[in-house]
């Protein structure tokens, strides 16, 4: 275990560069950006000052560019919270201001509404809504699980395995003002199976460092020939979790983790890993006990995201991180 890593989340409650030299003394390997919360200016920003700060390193700490992929996200709004039993709109559009009204710019998302089961589950299953009516314009939907919906969340349509899959053009974007900075990495969201993996090794290049994220039921059942296109394979729990339902979420861990010793390349467990140490000083004794076990049945790291994104600890989740490391 002592070499394993640990991907750091950087947000709002990690902006501090003294922040950043107190995780790499933590323990943190990595740092990771996740592109689809950051306007591309405010991206740049960011990498800027990353840079900067890596300099004096001798080899630079990576950093991980998670881009969206074809995964669908809601665009930009004014949060609200969504109420129990109280109707909603989704709208075919980049952005709105109507209240009540959530706007998905994925055209796709509406096409496969109709082929669904009704339900919509939005920000790793923290919401969930059940159509009422719709068309390839907008749906009308009620409020089944409320709670506060800002935008860029993830949205999902419940065991459902249609998707459009295509590099965006923010992606692209992203893509090609980096390339060519060594310490990047690309991390790609909702990763279907492997002739879809195979696409983009073709588009980035053998030379970028790819890792493949392992979240809906066909990329699981295809994820040794993902692997065969990627340099580094994470598993995805909050994803996964919105698109199965806890149960099947459940089993199809099971069932990943039994394979891990066939993987060629390096696998992370992704997905509040220590979410208690989002709000909380301390883990509970059940997530230090599921860490050693994850790193005892082969995963050879883990991906912190809200506890160092935007959590009170950041710092402390980092050493907690780095508890069996030795």
């Amino acid at each position: 275990m002592m070499n394993y890593e640990i991907i750091a989340t950087l947000g709002p409650g990690s902006e501090a560069e003294s922040t950043w030299q107190a995780m790499v003394a933590a323990g943190v390997t990595a740092f990771r950006l996740n592109t689809s919360h950051l306007s591309l200016p405010r991206l740049f920003e960011w990498l800027d000052r990353i840079e900067q700060f890596l300099s004096p390193f001798d080899s630079k700490i990576p950093v991980v560019l998670d881009l969206q992929g074809s995964k669908w996200r809601l665009g930009n709004f004014s949060p609200f919270e969504l109420v129990q039993d109280e109707t909603v709109q989704l709208i075919y559009a980049a952005s709105s201001q109507q209240k009540h009204t959530l706007p998905v710019p994925h055209p796709d998302f509406f096409k496969a509404a109709g082929l669904s089961n009704g339900e919509i589950v939005l920000n790793d299953a923290k919401t969930r809504l059940v159509i009422q009516s719709g068309d390839l314009n907008g749906i009308t939907a009620r409020v089944v699980l409320g709670g506060k919906i800002s935008p860029n969340k993830g949205i999902t349509l419940a065991s459902l395995e249609f998707r459009t899959e295509a590099i965006s053009e923010r992606d692209q974007t992203i893509l090609e003002q980096t390339q060519n900075l060594e310490f990047i990495r690309y991390a790609i969201s909702y990763i279907k199976d492997s002739q879809e993996m195979s696409t983009y090794r073709t588009h980035f290049g053998r030379d970028a460092y790819l890792i493949a994220k392992i979240e809906r039921r066909p990329a699981i059942e295809d994820a040794l020939k993902i692997a065969a296109s990627a340099d580094e394979v994470w598993l995805c729990r909050g994803d996964l979790g919105a698109e199965l339902g806890l149960k099947a979420m459940g089993e199809a861990v099971h069932q990943f983790s039994h394979q891990l010793n066939q993987f060629s390349v390096p696998v992370i467990m992704a997905g509040q890993v220590l979410e208690h140490m989002t709000e909380q000083p301390a883990p509970t004794r059940s997530e230090v006990c599921y860490l050693y076990d994850t790193l005892s049945i082969g995963y050879q790291g883990i991906v912190l995201s809200d506890e160092t994104a935007i959590g009170k600890y950041p710092v402390e989740s980092c050493k907690i991180a780095a508890l069996y490391k030795s």
